[in-house]
């Protein structure tokens, strides 16, 4: 019988925190910039987007979820404007209102990186797998509720909000069945290596050893000492 100790590792509560922390952790570097969250969490009983500009992903697979990030128009034009910059664009080729399709678009592509990077810690550390769909960024007027009924049994609603450098204010709302992991057994959870680090320490290495040696000042002088110079 497995042993009460082990108990339940995972749960809405901890799952949300993860969500949470993979929001912070992309958009801290994508916007070179501290978003930080509220440490009280909102148990909430509707989940739906909100003016000015909501976005939504579901994600299916080991369990079910929808999740969904709404912003005002000034801290979307404020995210959006710092990871342009950050990413080398003058600020004058910069889109200026947020109802901009270029402003919908770098969200969505954010937003489709927080989920990314949240999956992949449910497949290291939960081992199971999720699937996300495309983020869907809309620019809103009022309010639209979203339905969970019917693809999750027993839904849990979460909302948290977040913080931006210029104290701006987003809000994240989960909505997920609910759902306990419980470990069995002991196992090693290992980071994924980023792609793009690797390449650049691959071709670092190629460079270092296709380079001819430089000899040093030692060998330089014995060289000339014995031509007689």
């Amino acid at each position: 019988m497995a042993s009460e100790e082990n108990g339940v590792v995972y749960g809405t509560e901890d799952l949300l925190t993860s969500l949470c922390n993979s929001v912070i952790r992309v958009l801290n570097v994508a916007t070179n910039s501290k978003v930080h969250y509220s440490a009280m969490v909102q148990r909430i009983t509707k989940i739906g987007l909100k003016p000015d500009i909501g976005c939504f992903v579901l994600f299916d697979g080991g369990f079910s979820g929808l999740v969904v990030l709404n912003f005002d128009g000034d801290t979307a034009l404020e995210i959006y404007e710092k990871y342009m910059l950050n990413m080398g664009m003058p600020k004058s080729e910069l889109a200026s209102s947020f109802t901009s399709d270029e402003v919908a678009n770098i969200l969505g592509e954010l937003m489709n990186q927080i989920v990314g990077d949240f999956t992949g810690k449910v497949r290291r550390e939960l081992q199971t797998n999720i699937t996300q769909n495309q983020p869907k960024m809309l620019v809103l007027t009022k309010q639209v509720m979203l339905s969970v009924d019917t693809p999750l049994d027993r839904p849990e609603l979460r909302r948290v909000s977040f913080f931006t450098e210029k104290n701006n204010i987003f809000y994240l709302e989960l909505a997920i069945d609910r759902t306990e992991f419980i470990k069995l057994h002991d196992f090693d959870t290992h980071e994924v290596a980023d792609p793009d680090a690797l390449l650049d320490f691959e071709q670092a290495s190629e460079q270092k050893s296709s380079a001819p040696a430089a000899p040093d000042d030692d060998e330089n002088s014995e060289l000339l000492k014995s031509l007689g110079m």
